[in-house]
C-alpha cells in the first residue's frame, strides 16, 4: 500500500480527533513538497556550467527531473547576471510527496549527524515548514561516487492548513520529531 493511501486510511481519522475537526475534509494534508539546491555560487565563483551531477542526484532522491531556475535580474554585489542559473528545483505532489516525506523521515533524518529533532521555529505564518540540510549526501539513494561537490539542500513542506499548529500536528502524525 502506498504511503498516501495509508495516511488517508490510518492517520487522517486520528488527526481529525486530535485537532477536533468535525469535517474530515478540513483536516490538513500535504499539498506539496519542494526540494531545491542553490547552485548560484557555483555558477558565479567557480564558473561551473555543467550541473548534470546535481540534476542526476535530485532525480535519484525524488524520482522526478529538476527544473532550472534562472535569475530574473542582475545584482552586482553578488556577481549575478540576468539569466544565470541560480537553483535546481523539484515540486512533488500527491503520492510522490507522501513517499518522499516517508523516506525522508525514516531514512534521512536518522542519518543526520547529531540529530536531536527539528526546530519549532522553521514554521512560516502561512503554515509551511522549511528544512535546510547542509549536505545532501546523507540520502540513501546516493552513493559516495555520486556526490563530487557537496551542497546543501532546502526542503519546503506545504500543507493545506494555514495554521502552523495544525501543520505541526500533521507533521507529527507523519513521524516528524521536534525538539
Amino acid at each position: 500500500m502506498d504511503t498516501q493511501k495509508a495516511f488517508r486510511k490510518d492517520k487522517l481519522p486520528a488527526l481529525q480527533k486530535t485537532l477536533g475537526v468535525k469535517n474530515i475534509n478540513a483536516v490538513p494534508t500535504l499539498e506539496k513538497v519542494i526540494v531545491a539546491i542553490g547552485i548560484g555560487s557555483l555558477a558565479t565563483r567557480k564558473s561551473l556550467k555543467d550541473f548534470d551531477e546535481f540534476e542526476k542526484n535530485i532525480l535519484k532522491m525524488t524520482g522526478q527531473k529538476a527544473r532550472m531556475i534562472k535569475s530574473k535580474k542582475s545584482i552586482s554585489n553578488f556577481k549575478l547576471r540576468e539569466g544565470l542559473p541560480v537553483m535546481l528545483q523539484v515540486t512533488l505532489r500527491k503520492a510522490k510527496a507522501y513517499d518522499f516525506v516517508d523516506r525522508f523521515v525514516k531514512l534521512v533524518l536518522p542519518r543526520m549527524r547529531d540529530f536531536s529533532g527539528l526546530s519549532d521555529k522553521s514554521f512560516h505564518r502561512q503554515g509551511n515548514y522549511s528544512i535546510g540540510i547542509p549536505n545532501y549526501n546523507i540520502f540513501p539513494e546516493l552513493s559516495l561516487d555520486d556526490v563530487v561537490t557537496p551542497m546543501g539542500i532546502q526542503i519546503n513542506i506545504v500543507s493545506t492548513s494555514k495554521d502552523p499548529a495544525k501543520t505541526k500536528a500533521l507533521m507529527q502524525s507523519l513521524w516528524f520529531l521536534f525538539k
